[in-house]
């Protein structure tokens, strides 16, 4: 098997991976608090960014050194409460609405780079983020008599990724990969575990397997995340990732019974199809330069 198609299966099963941590995600959601399921993940989770940096080879010691302290600091905590808001969301707004509309995440990103990074967006992806934002609205449908404040919930949580993608942007031009992972999960854990004890809820037997698997998910698709980066180019892995959208679709209408709408699916594709576009805008100039 050649390099380029492990990336991808790498890539895949991360990508089916998350779809079923979402599904679980939802599941327990609407079962227990969002800041409790949130603390119970991130704790699994720094436990496997601590195993990543043990076998590193600078150690724990090495992968602590950062020239971005405070912004590493600021990384975590918008992580953490991206899944906080994700999971309010996908309690409220529904699975497929939620992901549906987090689609526009990367477009998202081009927008706030401009400010944040210097970074220069021509016409083209100017264009692309246009027609993105125009299916985000098609999706939320603003006009509709059933629109429910909700919504904007999952849109939230796109901003806040957006930002905690942005500061990983940043702090990516000095420091490792590693180091930054490290940061994303520790400092995520320690604040939600100063929130989320307060919030602790006695878990029925039966779904202790539930809240065992999504720990399980949660560390084996960002292990086979890493292993698809390592393999491939940031702009061949991204457009991989919107197949969950598609898992995730399927999910909310197999198990939660939600209904698919004609201005979901016909906005997601908009959004989807600006998002390739950009990402793929972003490589043919990154090969230019």
């Amino acid at each position: 098997m050649s390099l380029k198609t492990r990336g991808y299966l790498f890539a895949f099963l991360a990508i089916c991976i998350f779809a079923g941590q979402d599904a679980i995600t939802k599941y327990l959601g609407d079962r227990y608090p969002a800041l409790f399921i949130t603390m119970i993940r991130f704790w699994a989770f720094a436990l496997f960014v601590f195993a990543v940096a043990a076998s590193s080879p600078k150690g724990i010691r090495g992968s602590i050194q950062t020239r971005h302290p405070w912004l590493q600091l600021v990384r975590g905590l918008l992580l953490v409460a991206e899944i906080v808001v994700i999971v309010f969301s996908y309690v409220h707004a529904g699975l497929a609405m939620s992901q549906s509309i987090f689609q526009a995440t990367p477009l998202i990103i081009t927008i706030l780079s401009i400010p944040l990074l210097g970074e220069v967006v021509g016409w083209r992806r100017g264009t692309a983020v246009l027609v993105g934002l125009v299916g985000v609205l098609v999706i939320i449908n603003p006009v509709d008599v059933h629109f429910d404040i909700s919504l904007l919930l999952p849109l939230v949580a796109s901003v806040l990724f957006a930002l905690y993608s942005i500061a990983t942007r940043a702090v990516s031009r000095e420091d490792s990969a590693v180091t930054s992972l490290f940061y994303a999960g520790v400092v995520g854990a320690l604040a939600i575990s100063l929130i989320g004890p307060f919030y602790w809820t006695e878990v029925v037997p039966s779904d202790w397997f539930a809240l065992a698997a999504l720990c399980v998910c949660g560390t084996l698709s960002h292990y086979f995340l890493i292993r698809a980066y390592g393999l491939l180019p940031a702009a061949e892995v991204q457009p991989v990732t919107y197949f969950q959208l598609v898992l995730n679709v399927m999910f909310a209408v197999l198990l939660f019974g939600e209904t698919i709408t004609y201005n979901m699916l016909v906005g997601a594709l908009i959004v989807v199809g600006a998002g390739l576009f950009t990402i793929w805008r972003e490589h043919q100039l990154a090969k230019r330069s």
